[in-house]
């Protein structure tokens, strides 16, 4: 019997654990098995009295793409989706006890920037992307909604809510999203200067320290990540949701806007 894929791998040195995203081949994309373990990784970092902080990180160039779309389109013929997973793993990352520091080199989509919002601390390259593609493919950013939208500024959410489109490292810090934005070469010194302060700070104190960061508390978050999974599971089985996970998968226009398209050529001249 072989061992499944190794996604989520973890180091710890010096009071610091590492839980680096490891599945390059679908751009760290959120699948069943990737949460899984990353949850398994977290539950093992808090449970360990030698870890102070831990940090998310990842392999390749793509920070996290978001939802694992070609597990989402398999599982449409049971009549379920497994973005509804990731609500546990944001309320694991937000009610960790351990500061959580995300190291982001690279792009994040989607879901990914739910997993950014959610730790204590983010830094990343000034280079890197985001996007809250979610309406492109004819669904909503809900579940993340819990950890980002309290980071955003709310017109800086609403204009990229709404219109899915690509901004910056630089522009991420500016609205909140990320608490620093640096040049992709000092990206490491930068999480290890974080981990050198974060790691001074006494374990209860920074436990209790979070708690006051939180408010509302637990249970609000717990029922509120309930409500948005729902809430998105309903659209990523809506026919919008059908339509635009199938464009993406094959590469296509989705039909609103190939209808765009058309009704353009139709008036045109």
């Amino acid at each position: 019997m072989t061992s499944p894929d190794v996604l989520v791998r973890v180091a710890t040195a010096r009071g610091v654990t590492t839980l680096t995203l490891d599945s390059p081949h679908n751009r760290n994309a959120l699948s069943t098995a990737l949460m899984t373990q990353l949850l398994a990784g977290l539950a093992d970092a808090v449970a360990d009295d030698a870890v102070r902080v831990i940090v998310l990180d990842h392999t390749g160039p793509v920070f996290c793409a978001g939802a694992d779309l070609k597990e989402t389109a398999a599982a449409y013929a049971g009549g379920t989706v497994p973005a509804g997973m990731l609500g546990d793993v944001l309320a694991a990352l937000w009610e960790c006890p351990k500061p959580v520091l995300a190291r982001v080199a690279g792009p994040a989509r989607a879901g990914g920037l739910g997993l950014i919002a959610a730790a204590d601390l983010a830094v990343c390259a000034e280079e890197a992307t985001f996007a809250f593609t979610e309406v492109r493919i004819g669904v909503i950013p809900a579940v993340i909604s819990a950890t980002v939208l309290p980071r955003l500024h709310p017109r800086a959410a609403a204009e990229l809510y709404l219109t899915g489109d690509t901004f910056d490292g630089r522009r991420a810090a500016e609205i909140g999203l990320v608490t620093a934005s640096v040049p992709a070469d000092g990206l490491d010194d930068a999480v290890r200067r974080y981990c050198d302060s974060l790691v001074r700070g006494a374990p209860g104190a920074l436990a209790g320290a979070k708690e006051l960061l939180r408010r509302p508390g637990t249970a609000e978050l717990r029922g509120d990540l309930a409500r948005l999974s729902v809430l998105s599971t309903g659209y990523f089985l809506s026919d919008e949701g059908r339509e635009g996970v199938t464009a993406f998968r094959e590469k296509r226009l989705t039909r609103w806007v190939a209808a765009l398209d058309a009704d353009h050529g139709d008036h045109a001249g």
